[in-house]
């Protein structure tokens, strides 16, 4: 684990759900790639040939009413072959990779227990490294000392919360920015509740809960991939996903601080609406933060050393992809 937990186990009034995974060996596969790398198409084509079902992996999928922007799986898609762990939460509550671990255990037992093939699809690499590798068991998040440390903030400033973060754990420090508050107000609060560094606490052991399959889609062109994210996003706006965030804008108790208002595009969105800028600004900053999500998946993804890499974009991808998922089935 790495400092994105700080975030990824953040944030929740609710207690972080614990799992009894005494015994849990279950097989499934994941089909991981960065944005507009076609998975979902494959994905369902891949049903056509395999008795599976979908699990996303996709940290905005899981709000309701962020349909356009995500990239959600239409209706008939969905009548057409199962999806899992999506429309799960309103915006405004808080998910994690503790919460995605928890949900995906349950699924993935279930399509075990009918027979069928959990094909596990998505580009939140977050969440993959939970479900790989397992979380360290870190402190229920505790909405008194982030309220705590959110005060001090908006007293004194995050650059000098940061600067008592570096004192306490510089390896942390170094890797946030001075104005990364909700990764910096969790470290400070693990800190205290804990009385050990963030740093130390990430580096406890964890163990895996499945055996799992991985294929990682890395497209050879990646002007291909850039393309392909310009024509999904100007599919988006055709669909009306500028009324879909005006919608949500009209909500009072959601705000731009919210993680679900923060993910890409959303949150270019979002300051479109609010700022007035125009179009063309916003559908550039929009596909400029895009590519640049397309390169941290893409990164992280590399980082996979027993991963299957394949090129989505080559002509028999379905049939490398089908010949990776063998040992599963």
């Amino acid at each position: 684990m790495n400092e994105a937990a700080l975030a990824t186990q953040t944030g929740a009034s609710q207690r972080e759900p614990q799992l009894d995974t005494s015994g849990a060996g279950y097989e499934a596969a994941l089909l991981l790639g960065p944005t507009a790398s076609g998975k979902s198409a494959l994905a369902l084509a891949l049903a056509r040939h395999l008795p599976l079902e979908i699990v996303s992996i996709d940290s905005t999928q899981v709000y309701r009413g962020l349909d356009i922007g995500s990239a959600k799986p239409s209706v008939s898609d969905r009548e057409r072959v199962s999806h899992h762990l999506l429309d799960l939460r309103d915006p405004t509550q808080p998910y994690s990779a503790a919460h995605f671990l928890h949900d995906a255990t349950l699924v993935i037992q279930d399509i075990r227990s009918r027979g069928k093939l959990p094909l596990v699809v998505g580009g939140t690499m977050m969440y993959a490294r939970a479900l790989r590798e397992g979380l360290s068991q870190l402190p229920s998040a505790d909405a008194a000392v982030r309220a705590r440390i959110e005060t001090e903030a908006a007293e004194r400033g995050w650059p000098e919360l940061h600067a008592r973060l570096r004192a306490i754990d510089p390896e942390t420090a170094q890797r946030l920015a001075p104005t990364d508050r909700q990764r910096i107000g969790r470290a400070l609060e693990l800190f205290e509740l804990s009385g050990q560094r963030p740093s130390e606490l990430l580096r406890a052991p964890t163990r895996a809960l499945f055996r799992l399959r991985t294929i990682a889609l890395m497209p050879a062109d990646r002007a291909h991939l850039h393309r392909r994210i310009e024509q999904r996003f100007d599919a988006m706006l055709e669909r009306g996903f500028i009324a879909e965030v005006r919608a949500l804008r009209a909500r009072a108790e959601l705000h731009a601080r919210l993680p679900s208002v923060r993910s890409v595009g959303y949150r270019q969105a979002w300051e479109h609406l609010e700022r007035g800028t125009s179009l063309e600004q916003f559908r550039s900053a929009a596909i400029a933060a895009t590519r640049q999500l397309a390169k941290r998946q893409l990164t992280w993804l590399r980082s996979m050393a027993d991963a299957t890499r394949i090129d989505p974009f080559a002509a028999d991808a379905l049939e490398h992809i089908r010949a990776a998922l063998e040992p599963v089935r």
